[in-house]
């Protein structure tokens, strides 16, 4: 089994805040953040842990970070454990599941690109015919591909609520019209070069958010990137529009949920042994197909 990490104290470093699954800490202008295998679904984080989570989310955010420095610079300095301060090298525990990074100024916009009906996007469409003020055809089925990806900004919501979606006016009353516009530029090339690439290896990339921050007068990438945390990750050709397509993302741990009798409110309902070892296996799948590599760093017959 898997060993599990839920949370980290790292003496002699400071502990600037703790996120729904990663701990950061500050080092001057360098920021370490340490994925934990705590899992939050509905913006509840729950009590069982999906053993290998943080180690998944890091290594494939960092396959990611490296594959599109091309199309934007991003926060990533290192992963490797040798390469970082003394309190850290000496903890085995957090190799795989650490990141150094250059410290920015969060935009507080979630970026968020869809290329399929679902969500909070599919609920919108079925109120207006509308996403985020953008007027969609009519007739879409759930899960219908757009006709082009969409930029759907939300708002960072505060400990505890959820994320609201905006339209791209009210992103560029929040952070400026030239902010907006890069940032939508920025959110739809990465978008568009994930989907062809994920494409040719039979996934289907439905939607996935992007966080940026300011360092200096640069924008770059920030936190996680295209990670089964931050994604909808489908396999092609498993579902048509208005069907169940397989998921290799939090989907499965939500579809579980929904069959219970919760307000999506804390205290979190317990996870199964099931759901938890399904979930663990569906992390570690996704990352093998996208990166052709086993976690442990083996190569994938």
């Amino acid at each position: 089994m898997t060993p599990t990490l839920t949370s980290i104290e790292l003496p002699g470093l400071n502990h600037v805040s703790s996120g729904k699954v990663r701990e950061i800490f500050a080092l001057n202008d360098e920021l370490l953040l340490v994925a934990t295998d705590r899992l939050s679904a509905f913006d509840v984080v729950f009590n069982e842990p999906i053993p290998g989570k943080g180690r998944v989310l890091t290594q494939l955010a960092a396959f990611w970070f490296e594959k599109t420095r091309k199309i934007v610079s991003n926060h990533l300095l290192t992963t490797n454990l040798a390469e970082m301060p003394e309190p850290v090298r000496g903890r085995p525990e957090l190799a795989g599941r650490t990141t150094l990074c250059r410290r920015a100024r969060t935009i507080p916009v979630e970026c968020v690109v869809r290329g399929y009906l679902e969500g909070s996007a599919w609920k919108e469409y079925q109120q207006g015919q509308a996403v985020c003020g953008i007027k969609l055809p009519p007739g879409l089925k759930r899960r219908s591909r757009l006709p082009e990806p969409l930029f759907t900004p939300a708002t960072k919501a505060e400990h505890g609520l959820h994320d609201e979606n905006i339209t791209f006016e009210h992103c560029a009353e929040t952070v400026g019209a030239e902010t907006a516009e890069k940032l939508r530029g920025y959110s739809l090339r990465l978008y568009r070069y994930a989907h062809e690439y994920l494409a040719e290896r039979g996934i289907v990339l439905a939607d996935t958010k992007f966080e940026f921050g300011w360092v200096d007068d640069e924008i770059i990438l920030i936190d996680e990137l295209l990670t089964p945390d931050s994604s909808r990750f489908w396999v092609k050709g498993s579902f048509e529009a208005g069907g169940e397509p397989i998921s290799f993302d939090k989907q499965y741990v939500r579809d579980y949920l929904e069959t219970l009798d919760w307000n999506k409110q804390p205290p979190p309902p317990p996870l199964p042994a099931q759901v938890v070892a399904n979930t663990a296996a569906r992390y570690r799948e996704i990352f093998e197909k996208i990166t052709g590599q086993a976690i442990d760093g083996a190569e994938v017959p």
